[in-house]
């Protein structure tokens, strides 16, 4: 996707005139040039940041079951724009569960192992997985037209080993070495069918799901998790857990890595986009949407520079976002929205950025009730690409698009570097490949053209954004 020639800059363009990741002429740098009306937009790549791990989604059983309604050339076409690195999005960094979640839907709620009482594990399954809708059929899939990091969390460990799932959804200490050995034992039985988990998160948005606290956390992993995995020698990475939120993350996360023997098995923080939901009823930079939120990533990435930080999950969905329904809504002004919180993430010192749901129905589904485990009814959600079951029609959506400029051009290695550009309308993020390649994302959330002069190493290049749109400009040193 780079120009060969010195000083070329290489366009390709998202808008809502119809442009998709399409390809515009190049511009070239010239000598410098004075600004005027455009806005200027200046690289440094001498001030670096953190190094991405990825961009990508999730997979789970509700996708599969939606690709499944196609046919057989369908389905591979979609595989390849989601993953293919030439000719689609290139996703590089996916999420898979332990277990059941909200959109595991091929069935009841599950875990590995239900049998009551079974701390040897000996009727431990992955067996749902394998099926014709189940995540590991899935990811092979994925994997044959792409290559992609997997992190994992669990909602919740099986109800035998919580005090009472009716009244106190917490883990009975007396099963942390159980629950230690479920853990691995998910690992294994995963890599025994050819696929290997990078990262295990030790619980999904806990209290939210599992009631267990961080100073719990803390003990789990630093007394039975961590030195199972180190006897073990899995070579999974681990990370804390995920909160729903940034601001969860910054409060509780310290509790479990101030403890040296705790943060010494951690190796990544992922972290939840929830805090939106709280904030304002129009997703719009115009109508006062301050990002207020991401300094709490930015302060938890000066305390801990050494650990990479990973938002795992965020969407829409009709129950916690009112103001977005209905869903699914396939406008392509929508991904405006998205490629700021990307971008924000971004900026803060995220290393990562995977949506919730890559797929879903026409209807936002299917997905799995269990009101006890807190998945419940009308939990209709935002999926990155629209399957219809129904007519077998295929949208990719606004957010789709948007990420996909991050995920095909910001490819895992690349280092984040300075931009700046002082605009209310525009917003941008610059990265530095290993071989010196130079990638910048510019969102234009107006609904005008906007002229841009990019200024790099004491030259200049001029081009028009158009309207709600977004720009990728790629050139080599």
């Amino acid at each position: 996707v780079f120009c060969l020639f010195a000083q070329q800059v290489t366009v390709y363009v998202s808008s809502s005139a119809g442009d998709r990741i399409t390809p515009k002429p190049a511009i070239r740098f010239g000598s410098v040039k004075k600004s005027g009306s455009r806005t200027a937009i200046r690289i440094d790549e001498s001030a670096r940041d953190q190094t991405i791990i990825g961009f990508g989604a999730s997979f789970l059983e509700a996708g599969m079951i939606c690709i499944n309604s196609l046919d057989h050339q369908e389905q591979e076409e979609l595989f390849r724009a989601i993953f293919d690195p030439k000719t689609g999005a290139g996703f590089s960094a996916m999420k898979t569960v332990n277990g059941a979640t909200d959109f595991m839907s091929a069935g009841p709620f599950f875990t590995y192992d239900d049998t009551p009482g079974d701390v040897e594990l000996r009727h431990f399954s992955i067996q749902r997985d394998l099926g014709p809708n189940g995540l590991i059929p899935y990811i092979k899939r994925a994997q044959h037209h792409g290559k992609f990091v997997l992190q994992a969390p669990m909602d919740y460990p099986p109800d035998w080993m919580l005090y009472n799932v009716n009244t106190n959804q917490d883990v009975n200490p007396k099963y942390y070495d159980t629950l230690a050995r479920f853990y691995l034992a998910y690992l294994k039985a995963y890599q025994k069918n050819g696929i290997f988990i990078d990262y295990l998160s030790l619980f999904n948005e806990p209290g939210a799901y599992t009631n267990i606290s961080y100073p719990e956390i803390r003990d789990l992993l630093k007394n039975h998790v961590g030195p199972l995995f180190a006897k073990s020698g899995i070579k999974t990475k681990l990370q804390v857990s995920e909160n729903p939120t940034r601001a969860g993350a910054r409060k509780y996360y310290p509790v479990v890595l101030d403890d040296p023997e705790a943060r010494k098995y951690v190796a990544t923080l992922p972290y939840h986009g929830y805090d939106f939901t709280q904030l304002r009823k129009s997703p719009t930079k115009a109508n006062g949407y301050t990002f207020s939120e991401f300094k709490n990533i930015s302060e938890l990435h000066k305390m801990y520079p050494d650990l990479p930080l990973w938002m795992t999950e965020v969407c829409f969905w009709n129950r916690g976002t009112p103001w977005a329904k209905p869903l699914p809504r396939a406008q392509f002004s929508d991904g405006d929205f998205w490629g700021h919180q990307i971008m924000a993430d971004l900026k803060a010192g995220a290393s990562g950025w995977t949506y919730w749901n890559m797929i879903l129905d026409q209807q936002g589904g299917p997905e799995l009730i269990s009101p006890i485990h807190h998945d419940g009814v009308d939990n209709k959600q935002q999926p990155l690409i629209i399957v219809n079951r129904n007519t077998k029609r295929v949208i990719y959506t606004g957010g789709f698009y948007y990420l996909a400029h991050f995920s095909k051009f910001i490819r895992p290695g690349f280092v984040r570097i300075e931009a700046t550009c002082a605009s209310d309308s525009l917003d941008c993020v610059a990265f530095q490949a290993p071989d010196k390649k130079i990638a910048v994302e510019v969102i234009n959330s107006s609904s005008t053209p906007q002229d841009i002069l990019l200024n790099w190493q004491g030259k200049s290049a001029s081009t028009s954004l158009p309207a709600t749109s977004i720009t990728t400009l790629l050139w080599k040193q």
